[in-house]
């Protein structure tokens, strides 16, 4: 078997595990060419039935009845060109039927489309709004990663095909030649499905959260992490449920969680980068909750420990699995579960977990702060840190995309100041921040919008509307003229063309801009000019611009010297434990 067999067989053959996981159990096949190695392993598969119908329109309305009839998820299977048209018909009274329909189609690879390629037609969408949900399969690859994302597809397939409301689903297949999969051994390992999606709405039929009660309750590592969220009731419910099984929450900023509590850790970002943390903080439990955390060293350190078992709790029906290291999707309003699961959990007295990320948290903290008050220039770090402290109870702090979002992560810890976090984190882009926040200060305030130059000079035009309906907001404009994220990055050691490709220096004048729309200005020249502008600020009214200069190439050396810090502190602490 050449590397190619090898990867197009176990790349399809875990997409077909993943179906029958789910609850696929037939299949109708319509004859082609460059559909071969997934009818070969359809057929292949023991516990699968499969029918042939030479003709797709015909094959296509077969498989609805065998849907409707069965009530459960069928697959319809067809080579590339027409013969996925021709299901056009029986896909469109699936959907206005509510009929489950997965249709498979086999493609050309991207490079023989366009170029009058036969039997290569747009098959992108080809189904258009008649289908659910549409995926195009990456080309066959078998590293680890990939495995994963081909079952993980097929889950989802199933499930969008299921719920909350059945209908069909379309999945693209580009394959290249040769098209034969390697049959022996047999393909499909005898596993257990590990992965499993639970939907409910505002509440789980008693008994499933019982399941998952008793299941969570073997846990003593367990770890609940919050990304961004926006429900003002989830909070306490989060924090109860952890209190009640000694489990650290790890909050994002954006969670609205990074409340004055004992379970709240808000320095997993400093902590994780320590090797030593890495090492021995291995969790045998993650629940999670939200969009995706802000912190890359989070990230990293979730996909280190793939595999244990990993919950996440979405209650509006979505997939927020990035790195496909869910194991168990529960569908169900998120304030709702905590306070429901509450009530079943056994209670953990052992502490010796929690408390260890408490005393590492506390450690962050003290290095953060002993690093930063001996920094005396203007550092964006700093900008932060000095920031959060003096802001009026109840601010709405609106957050720029790149650095300012992480800095806030690094520094904004928790407090029982009332104050929300809010930022543009769907697409993260630095585009449109300054009229994002301007329309939200229209119902929040007072609100703070931290930037950084190239995000305020994207948006500059959205000024107008402070101008012309007399909104209230302070920005603060962190100004290392250029892309500071790009020093952070592996580009930054590519010294050619960095500047003009990365850094990006603009040399601009804010202030005719802020002037121009009548707003107030001014820079900042030392730590103490800041705090007096800071506190001045929200008794201002309008616009006001606050700008503070910092110095890309210090920040970065600052920046990794508290890191440094923090890990020697870190590690000297767990080096004293284990003696």
């Amino acid at each position: 078997m050449n590397l190619h067999q090898q990867a197009l067989t176990e790349y399809l053959a875990a997409f077909i595990t993943g179906l029958f996981q789910t609850g696929v159990r037939d299949v109708v096949i319509s004859p082609g060419s460059r559909s071969t190695p997934l009818a070969l392993l359809m057929v292949e598969h023991q516990e699968i039935n499969t029918y042939i119908d030479i003709d797709e329109r015909s094959a296509g309305f077969f498989a609805l009845g065998l849907a409707k009839a069965s009530k459960s998820p069928v697959v319809l299977l067809c080579t590339s060109g027409t013969a996925a048209a021709n299901y056009f018909p029986a896909v469109v009274e699936a959907n206005l039927s509510r009929v489950p329909l997965l249709v498979l189609t086999a493609d050309r690879p991207h490079e023989l489309r366009d170029v009058g390629a036969p039997q290569a037609i747009n098959q992108l969408h080809l189904y258009g709004h008649h289908v659910k949900w549409f995926a195009e399969m990456a080309l066959p690859e078998n590293s680890a990663e990939q495995i994963t994302y081909s079952k993980m597809v097929a889950r989802r397939a199933v499930k969008e095909c299921k719920s909350p409301v059945p209908g069909p689903v379309h999945v693209n297949f580009p394959l290249r030649e040769p098209l034969l999969p390697a049959l022996e051994p047999y393909p499909f390992s005898e596993e257990q499905a590990d992965y499993e999606i639970i939907a409910g709405e505002l509440a789980l039929p008693q008994a499933a959260l019982e399941r998952i009660a008793r299941e969570i309750s073997q846990y003593q590592k367990g770890l609940i992490i919050c990304g961004p969220m926006d429900q003002p009731s989830f909070s306490n419910a989060a924090i109860r449920l952890a209190e009640k099984l000694a489990f650290p929450i790890l909050a994002d900023p954006l969670s609205q969680l990074r409340l004055d509590n004992s379970v709240i850790i808000d320095s997993y970002d400093a902590i994780l980068k320590t090797d030593r943390v890495l090492a021995e903080f291995q969790p045998d439990f993650i629940l999670r909750f939200g969009a995706m955390p802000v912190s890359k060293p989070l990230s990293l350190f979730m996909k280190k420990y793939r595999g244990i078992p990993h919950f996440i709790v979405d209650g509006q029906a979505g997939w927020r699995d990035p790195y496909h290291l869910g194991t168990k999707v529960i569908q169900m309003d998120e304030t709702a579960f905590c306070q429901q699961l509450t009530n079943y959990v056994k209670k953990n007295e052992n502490n010796e977990w929690l408390s260890q990320w408490q005393q590492v948290d506390q450690l962050a903290k003290t290095a953060i702060k002993a690093h930063m008050s001996q920094e005396q220039e203007l550092e964006e770090g700093k900008v932060f840190y000095e920031l959060f402290p003096r802001l009026p109870k109840d601010s709405t702090i609106f957050v720029g995309n790149s650095m300012p979002i992480r800095d806030v992560d690094t520094f904004f810890h928790k407090n029982n100041q009332g104050i929300t976090v809010m930022a543009n984190r769907g697409a993260n882009g630095i585009d449109g921040v300054v009229s994002t926040a301007l329309g939200a200060s229209v119902y929040q305030q007072p609100l703070f919008l931290l930037i950084g130059d190239l995000s305020f000079f994207h948006d500059m035009n959205g000024l107008l509307a402070a101008k012309l309906y007399e909104l209230n907001m302070t920005i603060i404009l962190v100004n290392n003229d250029g892309g500071g994220i790009f020093s952070y990055l592996p580009q930054a050691e590519s010294k050619q063309h960095f500047e003009v490709l990365f850094g990006t220096p603009t040399g601009l004048d804010f202030q005719h801009a802020v002037e121009m729309y009548h707003g107030q200005y001014e820079k900042v020249t030392d730590w103490e000019h800041f705090s007096k502008a800071i506190k001045s600020a929200a008794s201002y009214k309008g616009l006001n611009v606050i700008e503070i200069p910092t110095d890309r190439a210090k920040n970065l050396t600052s920046h990794r010297k508290m890191w440094e810090q923090v890990s020697r502190e870190i590690t000297t602490y767990l080096q004293g434990v284990e003696k």
